[in-house]
């Protein structure tokens, strides 16, 4: 008999306590990686899209299903190449998202862990933030502050994902 405290973590009961550890780790690797770099205050929405998109790169490229503390370190460079500019990030974690799925649809259906990454995913394509546009050029004079230039919404996960690589940079 499992007591309170001691239910189970890997999905294997009869209607135990299942902990999505895997996202539940990935996400407090990127919360620790961001906080360091100091880039943005933590109750940001661009904070939250740079969180969410690390988060989403680190679960997905842990192929072998067990993140190691031990293994950040090591891990650090897989994830600057993952969210690198030149880089189809999008177009990686839509294809890992897919494969992860099906992978969960041939077994016991999806696992918390895979949920919680799906409703990170589906956050950052689908919320915009206001930035500024860089692709703009000012016109008439010079721009005194950061928030007097042009602007454009961008989905978050544009925003989050190059705060993301800069996290890991500084690092």
């Amino acid at each position: 008999m499992l007591h309170r405290g001691q239910e189970s973590t890997d999905g294997t009961g009869d209607g135990e306590l299942t902990v999505p550890m895997a996202w539940l780790y990935a996400e407090y690797i990127a919360d620790e990686l961001l906080r360091t770099g100091d880039l943005m205050p933590p109750t940001s929405f661009e904070f939250r899209a740079g969180r969410d998109a690390l988060a989403l790169t680190i679960f997905l490229s842990d192929t072998s299903g067990e993140l190691s503390g031990i293994r950040v370190v090591s891990q650090l460079e897989t994830w600057l190449s993952l969210t690198a500019y030149d880089q189809p990030w999008q177009d990686w974690v839509g294809e890992r998202m897919a494969q992860l799925s099906a992978e969960a649809a041939e077994a016991d259906g999806p696992t918390p862990d895979l949920e919680l990454a799906s409703a990170a995913w589906r956050w950052l394509e689908e919320t915009e933030l206001l930035a500024p546009d860089l692709d703009a050029v000012p016109g008439g004079g010079p721009v005194t502050g950061e928030d007097d230039g042009p602007q454009v919404w961008t989905p978050a996960w544009q925003l989050g994902l190059p705060l993301g690589h800069l996290a890991i940079h500084l690092f």
